[in-house]
């Protein structure tokens, strides 16, 4: 039914502090036309030349048809004294001219033995008479070579083909072993480090490689040594390759840029080739730079020992890559950066000291570096001067870069929709539950028993929010159907946290199980609506047992993922635990227990706040969203009511002692 949108994001060790780039300056292409093969553009046209002579000495040679005679009339031409001329093989062909010119030809039966007798009757009638040997047909040698043309059409056809697409890689077959890589010398890219919003330590990073191989003798009067390679990790979207090009842009030295992808090929051997041609051009234009995006499809971990035999492309391709990383010279002035967002996959030889000496981390932006991508993003773009930049970024936590540029382009789209040229506040608000929920189908009516329920259920998570101390505040609530969720309360965190203390994950639970409580409140039976309450709660009082330690009964012990997670990445670990099947039950019933106990809560807190629970539902059912400020309005109005009337004002009993008054808890803004 409806969901909860509140992006926590846990704090991991593998991660170094946020950082983020801003918009992607794309750069101006550099002319590469590559020169075609000489005799490629010809060769067809050889071949069509070829075929028509063949065709023009055939018929040339052939002439004129001659006529085809039976023996009889021949004989009866030859006594009609009509026949000037014939010529006879060894065989019993003749072919002859008659006195008007007309060509014939005839063959004598040989078997009847009438060869003298013919040959006193075409001396009598004085016919001229010639000898000849057979030679298996005159025009024999035209005949065969018509009978093989269609085979070398079809062989220089495909040679054609292959010269064309040889050439249009690096020039002939012979370039299938050269590298890919676009060489960047001439014309750079206009992305610097300026484009680029926040990420200061990255930036640090990276720039003195590019100082490095500027000022080689700064580094060497201090006996420093300049790093080999420099690899940039971290979740998709956050500007790894970006950096890339502003570190082309800045640098003046040649920039060789080069995806992982294009070593690997069918051809063995080919992957290996190209490794050594990257490094050779790089060694040729020193002091230089080899980018290598997407180094995970060319340095995966390699296999175990069980497999048997070592020629696998990929293996062969990445083992040359480990020579010539450890082949080059320091003095030589060649640095190797490479991106990935799949640093689990790398094989360790990659990883290490003297190959990368450096792992730059490159995670999602914090709140601040959020709101200067988002202003980067927004140049070229009207915007309304009620567009609070710095809202936007608050709300927004664990967008990427990418998100961000998503985000700015998906509201220009919409005020486009609505025939404008600015940019209003709703247009980016409309914008950001389109990329968190997807579009929002006018069309998905819902029965109006559905509205109320949903009504209900979205009121309980806001109240169940807005009643807790360590909550974060309610920015909207919404009962209008987006993608799969019926309704949605989103709540935006005043500032962005890296730790998370034990009563912001309980509160959490509770936020998260309000729905539910308050249709067990409002309606005495649950829905089908909570279940992705109810996965996101599961989840959460897992890890609050598993790897935070917060469980009384199973102790100061953390089970953490063994692989490395971005932030975002919530996807379990595959394969068996690394604990018992006992300790497997305690952490079940623990988790059952936080749960159970979330869930009494918030329906407590909702019984205590009936009629706030009552209004609320009927404000969405009738407005079908409210923001925040509605939902605080609510419980002043009810609370207000009581005191007027002299009730007094029931307080949480569930609350610890000391923990302020839940009747109205409003948030320090």
């Amino acid at each position: 039914m409806g969901s909860v949108i509140t992006r926590v994001r846990f704090p991991h060790r593998h991660l170094t502090p946020p950082a983020r780039p801003g918009p992607p300056g794309e750069p101006p292409k550099p002319p590469s036309r590559q020169p075609r093969p000489a005799g490629g553009r010809w060769i067809f046209w050889w071949i069509l030349m070829t075929l028509a002579l063949v065709l023009l000495l055939s018929h040339a040679r052939s002439g004129p048809h001659p006529t085809a005679l039976s023996y009889s009339d021949f004989v009866g031409k030859v006594g009609a004294s009509q026949v000037q001329m014939v010529d006879v093989n060894d065989k019993g062909a003749v072919t002859g001219t008659l006195k008007d010119g007309t060509k014939f030809t005839t063959q004598i039966p040989t078997a009847l033995g009438t060869g003298s007798q013919l040959q006193q009757q075409l001396t009598s009638h004085h016919v001229e008479i010639t000898a000849s040997q057979s030679r298996g047909g005159g025009s024999s040698w035209l005949s065969v070579l018509l009978s093989f043309l269609p085979f070398v059409l079809l062989i220089g056809f495909f040679v054609w083909m292959g010269r064309r697409a040889a050439g249009s890689v690096s020039g002939g077959l012979s370039a299938i072993g050269r590298s890919r890589a676009k060489i960047i010398e001439a014309e750079r890219p206009t992305t610097g480090f300026g484009d680029i919003a926040g990420y200061d330590g990255v930036k640090q990073e990276i720039s003195e490689i590019v100082d490095f191989l500027r000022n080689p003798t700064r580094y060497s009067a201090a006996g420093a040594k300049g790093p080999r390679g420099v690899i940039m990790v971290g979740p998709p979207g956050t500007g790894k390759t970006l950096f890339a090009r502003a570190v082309a842009g800045e640098a003046n030295v040649p920039f060789l840029s080069v995806t992982g992808s294009a070593f690997v090929e069918m051809f063995v051997g080919v992957g290996a080739s190209r490794v050594r041609d990257l490094f050779g051009d790089a060694r040729k234009r020193a002091p230089s730079i080899i980018f290598i995006d997407e180094i995970d499809a060319l340095g995966a971990r390699r296999a175990d020992g069980a497999r048997m035999g070592g020629n696998d492309e990929r293996e062969q391709t990445l083992n040359q890559l480990l020579s010539e990383m450890d082949g080059f010279d320091e003095s030589s002035g060649i640095v190797v950066l490479a991106a990935t967002n799949r640093p689990d996959a790398l094989d360790p030889a990659l990883l290490r000291p003297g190959r990368f000496d450096r792992q730059v981390t490159v995670p999602l932006p914090n709140q601040s570096e959020r709101a200067a991508i988002l202003a980067v993003h927004a140049r070229g773009k009207t915007l309304a001067p009620d567009v609070d930049l710095d809202a936007i970024a608050r709300a927004t936590p664990g967008f990427s870069g990418a998100d961000l540029a998503n985000l700015v382009n998906e509201g220009a789209i919409n005020a486009v929709r609505d025939n404008r040229t600015r940019v209003e506040p709703h247009d980016l608000d409309a914008a950001r539950d389109r990329v968190l929920l997807g579009r929002r189908e006018s069309s998905n009516a819902l029965l109006p028993e559905e509205r109320r329920s949903v009504a209900v259920h979205e009121s309980g998570h806001a109240l169940v929010a807005a009643l807790c101390e360590h909550a974060d505040p309610v920015a909207k609530v919404t009962i209008l159907p987006a993608g799969v969720t019926l309704g949605v309360t989103e709540q935006l965190p005043e500032a962005e946290r890296h730790l998370y203390s034990e009563s912001y994950l309980t509160d959490l639970l509770a936020v998260r199980l309000g729905g539910r409580a308050a249709e067990l409140v409002a309606f005495g039976e649950g829905s089908t609506g909570a279940a992705n309450d109810l996965a996101g709660a599961t989840q959460i009082a897992t890890r609050m047992v598993r790897e935070f330690g917060l469980s009384c009964e199973l102790g100061p012990i953390g089970y953490a993922s063994s692989h490395q997670r971005y932030l975002g990445d919530t996807t379990d670990e595959p394969g068996r635990p690394p604990y018992s099947e006992q300790t497997q039950r305690v952490v079940d019933e623990e988790v059952a227990r936080l749960l159970r106990q979330a869930e009494q809560r918030a329906i407590t807190l909702l019984r205590g706040h009936r009629p706030a629970l009552e209004h609320l539902a009927e404000q969405l059912v009738a407005r079908e969203t409210v923001d925040g400020s509605v939902v605080l309005d609510v419980l002043r109005r009810e609370r207000s009511q009581a005191d007027g009337s002299g009730d007094a004002h029931a307080v949480d009993s569930s609350s610890p002692p000391g923990r302020p008054d839940p009747g109205v808890h409003t948030p320090p803004r």
